[in-house]
């Protein structure tokens, strides 16, 4: 257990972002699931932008690199271009 001051700050300064970032890459890939879950293609581009801005968010904030979004965003774009038109 930490006995300076500044120590037990940082420790609940670390727990706090912790908790900050897990929810945050947590909702990352629960919407990059969403997009891999559905078939059809007007319903992936609303959850393609939805995952893009959020991907976007967390690289601003440095939760994730910018390659590491880049390449994501490039792979569900991919994926979403590929399927079929369905009417």
């Amino acid at each position: 257990m930490a006995h300076h001051k500044s120590a037990q700050k940082r420790i609940r300064q670390n727990k706090r972002r912790q908790a900050r970032n897990k929810t945050a890459l947590s909702k990352v890939k629960t919407l990059v699931k969403k997009v891999y879950a559905t078939e059809d293609k007007a319903q992936a581009e609303t959850y393609l932008r939805e995952a893009v801005a959020t991907l976007d968010k967390q690289a601003v904030k440095g939760r994730i690199h910018k390659n590491n979004t880049a390449r994501k965003k490039s792979v569900l774009t991919k994926y979403v271009n590929k399927l079929a038109v369905t009417e």
